[in-house]
């Protein structure tokens, strides 16, 4: 049974004052306790406001490495490229903001790549912030021929190549993705979403559970941590 919770908003401004404030409060948490704070988050634009407030929070910066928790097989100076629309963002308030892809076409070398990239990173993230489209992929976890790779890699296994089917026609490129296990091995899974047709789908993908035809249905019936959903219409 997924132990879900949503957080129902009036407006995205005030959603996004909500999971910044959420985000800041684990990351001094984290460095309180370890010395150090890992997140993974996502590209797209909702997300955009949530980063927008985070970055002026008074954290600790120098101690908080981000990564995205997926990325399209684009150069980084690449308007589609996750990792550059978050070092934008972060880099100027002194976060590390690590790339996961380099200049590799092939969609399964790119990671492996990806993978390596990530095994040098303190383990697990404290938070993983998803979102969810409207064909139900998460992360770049999508419905195609290389869904079962990314739900079912090998526990140890932190990044996956993936090409959606079909393609994106806002982004149609290969990716690389988290796999199903590294999202839920999160300290903290926040997931951020607007509109009534994506709440209606993702009400039923946790009601289906392990039954779900949509990707997020899948990854969430394997959560064993609670899971705060934030939603604006």
């Amino acid at each position: 049974m997924i132990e879900a919770e949503f957080w129902d908003y009036d407006s995205v401004d005030e959603m996004a004052d909500a999971v910044a404030g959420d985000i800041g409060f684990i990351v001094e948490s984290a460095i309180e306790a370890r010395g150090n704070a890992l997140l993974a988050l996502p590209g797209g634009k909702t997300p955009v406001p949530i980063y927008q407030r985070l970055a002026k929070a008074e954290l600790p910066w120098k101690r908080v490495t981000i990564i995205p928790g997926d990325e399209r097989l684009v150069p980084m100076d690449n308007e589609l490229s996750n990792v550059r629309a978050l070092a934008k963002t972060f880099l100027p308030v002194g976060a590390r903001v690590i790339p996961v892809t380099g200049d590799i076409a092939d969609v399964k070398l790119a990671g492996n790549s990806a993978d390596a990239r990530l095994q040098d990173l303190p383990w697990p993230p404290d938070v993983v912030l998803l979102g969810m489209g409207t064909d139900g992929h998460t992360a770049s976890i999508f419905p195609g021929a290389d869904l079962e790779d990314a739900l079912n890699a090998p526990k140890a296994r932190r990044m996956v190549g993936v090409t959606p089917d079909p393609l994106p026609p806002e982004a149609p490129v290969g990716r690389v993705t988290l796999t199903r296990s590294a999202i839920l091995s999160a300290r903290t899974l926040l997931i951020a979403i607007t509109g009534q047709e994506k709440r209606d789908l993702l009400e039923q993908a946790i009601e289906d559970g392990h039954s779900s035809k949509l990707p997020i249905g899948r990854v969430l019936a394997e959560a064993e941590q609670p899971i705060d959903i934030h939603w604006a219409p």
